[in-house]
């Protein structure tokens, strides 16, 4: 694995703490937690934008001077971090809604053609690829068990799969009652997902067996964030929820107004940021649920937020990618693109990297 992933190998897994110029999967690191390192300009501006053919709904991932994203198009593409260049293009059999993950000098993504794909990152030359019962949409996750580097993705075929990344070969497959939209979250031996099932699974990474299963009263769509012992996700049933790990019992919950939430969330060490089909984007107190503040854009915001030092940087569907001020909510900044940003911003180096319906990929940074 290159030395931009430092890992630290505990109880036979593996924790990752992310470098400021890499994010290098969905929501940045295995915890799917939505913090990004390092600061942002104040006022960004447009470095690079490049054009696909189709919408972008994808996540990109940073790493190793390149951004790496998929495209309705049916192509993942590789870019150059700094310029916007194209560098590789990798067909695949269907739409590529899924976020990649760059992990060992490979490059993880599913697609709507029902397959995960494994790709060299400099190359985009494929490795191996494996085959689900239905099409991707989340983006994979990883995880070191057993001195064994997995693959995690969750299928439309209702089952998590769990993936040998050198071969491409299954370990294990645990099936749920529906589909699995999100990306699966680590922690403490577990991964944690909810699902179309309205339930809330915890599965043990080693072999794939259930640990516990956690009424969330409503399909999840969004993938869930841990932070110490805790999930955070919210459901079609117009709530957010926190549930503790260990009891199995529900924290508090958050209910704004009646729209369902099918954004991921942001944890910080005293916050909770979601967004809103009801076209905010919302904080709340981590510990109990209270409401902070509330940002209102003109259209559903199911980007999800990611916080870099005192800001806030999401999507919406009016069109606009917004910066605010994690403290108070206010706006800082906002870029009016024309088409909806359902894609969830990365950020690495001080730029932010998003996708919109409109084909293209947007990078900003300084000037």
């Amino acid at each position: 694995m290159k030395a931009a992933l430092r890992t630290i190998l505990m109880l036979g897994l593996t924790v990752v703490t992310t470098p400021a110029a890499e994010w290098p999967m969905f929501r940045g690191q295995p915890s799917l937690s939505g913090v990004a390192a390092g600061t942002l300009p104040d006022k960004p501006v447009l470095r690079w934008s490049f054009k696909t053919e189709k919408a972008v709904k994808s996540s990109a991932a940073i790493s190793g001077g390149r951004v790496f994203i998929g495209s309705e198009d049916g192509h993942l593409y590789a870019l150059d971090f700094g310029t916007g260049n194209k560098l590789w293009a990798f067909k695949t059999g269907g739409p590529v809604e899924s976020s990649p993950l760059v992990l060992g000098g490979r490059v993880f993504v599913g697609s709507e053609d029902a397959h995960l794909y494994c790709l060299e990152a400099d190359s985009g030359k494929l490795v191996w690829k494996y085959e689900t019962g239905d099409k991707i949409l989340g983006g994979p996750n990883w995880v070191v068990a057993h001195n064994t580097t997995n693959i995690l993705v969750g299928s439309y075929d209702y089952n998590l799969h769990s993936v040998d990344a050198a071969t491409g070969k299954s370990n294990w497959v645990y099936e749920s009652g529906n589909y699995i939209n999100g990306s699966p979250a680590l922690a403490d031996g577990l991964t944690i997902f909810g699902g179309c099932d309205a339930v809330l699974h915890l599965i043990a990474v080693a072999d794939g067996t259930k640990t516990k299963e956690i009424e969330a009263g409503a399909y999840v769509a969004a993938s869930v964030a841990v932070a110490d012992g805790r999930a955070y996700f919210g459901h079609f049933e117009n709530q957010f929820l926190c549930f503790d790990l260990k009891e199995g019992k529900q924290v508090w919950s958050y209910r704004h107004r009646n729209f369902p939430y099918f954004s991921s969330a942001a944890i910080t060490q005293d916050r909770v940021l979601f967004g809103g089909r009801d076209k905010m984007l919302h904080c709340v107190n981590r510990d109990d649920g209270t409401p902070l503040w509330t940002f209102a854009t003109r259209g559903k915001v199911d980007s999800s937020p990611v916080v870099c030092g005192d800001k806030v940087v999401v999507g919406s569907d009016d069109g606009r990618i917004y910066m605010v001020a994690l403290a108070t909510g206010k706006e800082l900044w906002s870029y009016e693109i024309g088409r909806a940003v359902g894609s969830s911003p990365a950020v690495a180096g001080g730029k932010i990297v998003i996708g919109s319906d409109d084909g293209n990929v947007y990078c900003f940074g300084n000037k």
